[in-house]
């Protein structure tokens, strides 16, 4: 992430802080949807996106085009993040996408557990290679996508997990299913001031163990860590955790790996 995008989406964050009730799930839903047609139309992409456009010509823009038909707190911060300066195209649309999920989450009532619904969605389509396939798939409609993820989560999890898995597989911007799906947690978790850990190991923990490692997790990162598990016998033991970007890799298969590198070495 480049200095400008940084800066960019901080400002983003901060706006959409300052509505604070405002926000709801429609105004979610009407960033992800601007972004799909901002990303949709290379001109108007580049145009928002080039640094030598002022930043009030980009709002006007946005507000000619957006103001009619979306609400205004969407038109707000869809203007704000416009006349902000970012690294490249694919930022913009990122920084979009990112601040119409934290409107989701912050619209979700207090007993809503996106994170969590998110990870047992991703935990269902990576586990079956012909769903995966079917919500991942280049040659397939967003019609149908939408509709299959429709099917998956209707009236098992909250609208605002949904809303989220559909701009998804919607806009998935040349990123796996898999992927796309952690970093959503990634910053649902973030909105609430807390972390997501994904910790994979042969075994599934047990309370004991999930406790020590999630009070250890959350004392490392200064913050409460929601510890989810895949089990994967092919790590022999041990375990690996995956928090954002930083991985720490203590299984068996990772040590093995290793020594076979070295020894080809």
């Amino acid at each position: 992430m480049g200095s400008a995008t940084r800066v960019a989406l901080g400002e983003a964050k901060a706006r959409l802080a300052s509505l604070g009730s405002k926000v709801d799930l429609a105004t979610g839903e009407e960033l992800f949807a601007a972004g799909r047609i901002i990303g949709d139309s290379s001109h108007l992409l580049g145009a928002l996106s080039d640094p030598g456009v002022d930043g009030p010509i980009k709002a006007a823009l946005v507000k000619q085009l957006f103001g009619p038909g979306y609400g205004p707190n969407t038109v707000d911060l869809l203007s704000d993040i416009a006349s902000s300066r970012w690294s490249s195209h694919s930022d913009l649309l990122a920084g979009i996408e990112e601040i119409g999920i934290r409107a989701i989450a912050l619209s979700a009532p207090a007993e809503a557990a996106i994170d969590a619904e998110l990870f047992e969605f991703g935990r269902a389509v990576t586990s079956d290679s012909k769903l995966e396939l079917a919500l991942g798939s280049k040659l397939g409609s967003t019609d149908q996508k939408r509709a299959l993820v429709e099917r998956l989560l209707g009236g098992r999890a909250s609208v605002q997990t949904a809303a989220i898995a559909r701009q998804l597989v919607t806009q998935p911007r040349g990123r796996r299913i898999g992927e796309l799906i952690r970093y959503a947690s990634t910053i649902v978790a973030d909105q609430a001031g807390s972390a997501v850990a994904t910790v994979t190991a042969a075994r599934p923990l047990d309370s004991a163990q999930l406790d020590r490692l999630q009070s250890l997790l959350s004392t490392q990162y200064g913050r409460a860590v929601q510890v989810n598990q895949i089990i994967d016998p092919s790590v022999i033991g041990g375990v690996r955790i995956q928090i954002g970007d930083d991985v720490i890799d203590g299984s068996v298969a990772s040590r093995i790996n290793e020594l076979r590198l070295q020894l080809a070495g």
